[in-house]
């Protein structure tokens, strides 16, 4: 499995890590080393049950002061990591296996179909039936410290044609790309949640892209998550070849609505990522959105 292949793969290369991966190193040694084991063990043993006690434990913290340095660490709690990965595994597995449903529940951790469900057509907003479709596939985003992938362009092209915005704003984002990458394909989503698990509310992308100032349009007023992520593997011959970038972002009438996301390489301290922009809104992940953005209007 991806996940517990990529929990493996950090643990051989702290000892011999290509050149390219020096700035990652870097983010990762300053990393309290607890941290970085713990999200080893979470990568190896998602599919266990864990509690923060026993996680604290295996690295010989207190539960309270893991929770603090872990969230600092990651940005987000020892819980809503361990979901991320979950996540992630359940749609790799829905999308490259023919397991069924039931049978992917139990390798990922959770002990009622049901339930399964339930969470995840709230998170993701279809069903993990709806998520088997071929488009699904074709217009996945995934990121983590170990994998990442990108549709092809002429599948953002049509993604981007076909999208229904949700808003009438737009944000400008400013890029600013490591000074080794070569230039980049580069999708700019912007998110409700830091973490997401669905689409973005609006997305924008280009080709050939260095460091300078794209626009996303369709962006309702609110405040959000930007995620950039470039792929730089069609022109890189050295730097990285994938670099992610996050900010938060308001959009309203009265400010600029303008944002700077600057791109890294990825991290083992990044929660894993994996949306697709094929969309197939239920009417419960319509009353989902509604509950969480009850305030968003259409800006002029």
């Amino acid at each position: 499995m991806i996940l517990r292949s990529v929990a493996s793969t950090g643990v051989q290369r702290e000892a011999g890590e290509p050149p390219e991966d020096a700035d990652r190193l870097r983010r990762e040694q300053a990393v309290q080393p607890a941290i970085l084991r713990a999200i080893e063990l979470l990568l190896e043993r998602y599919f266990e049950p864990i509690t923060l006690s026993a996680l604290a434990a295996e690295v010989y913290v207190s539960p309270f002061h893991f929770s603090r340095i872990f969230a600092k660490a990651t940005g987000v709690t020892p819980g809503r990591f361990l979901t991320a990965v979950r996540l992630f595994e359940a749609k790799r597995l829905l999308l490259t296996t023919s397991l069924t449903v039931s049978d992917i529940v139990c390798s990922v951790g959770y002990s009622s179909v049901g339930t399964f469900t339930s969470r995840f057509v709230r998170a993701v907003g279809m069903t993990p039936t709806e998520y088997r479709e071929p488009d699904v596939g074709e217009l996945l985003v995934a990121h983590s410290a170990y994998f990442q992938r990108l549709p092809s362009q002429r599948s953002l092209r049509e993604a981007g044609c076909a999208s229904q915005p949700m808003g009438t704003g737009h944000l400008d984002v400013d890029l600013v790309l490591p000074d080794d990458a070569a230039p980049a394909t580069v999708l700019v989503g912007v998110f409700a949640d830091n973490v997401p698990q669905r689409g973005p509310v609006a997305f924008g992308g280009s080709a050939n892209t260095r460091s300078g100032r794209l626009t996303v349009h369709g962006v309702p007023e609110g405040n959000w998550t930007v995620i950039a992520i470039a792929d730089h593997s069609l022109h890189a011959k050295s730097g990285p070849a994938f670099t992610v970038g996050t900010a938060s972002a308001a959009v309203s009438p009265f400010d600029p609505p303008g944002v700077t996301v600057r791109l890294r390489r990825p991290a083992l301290t990044d929660p894993p990522i994996a949306i697709t922009l094929a969309s197939r809104p239920t009417p419960s992940s319509r009353q989902q959105f509604a509950t969480q953005r009850p305030h968003l209007r259409a800006v002029a």
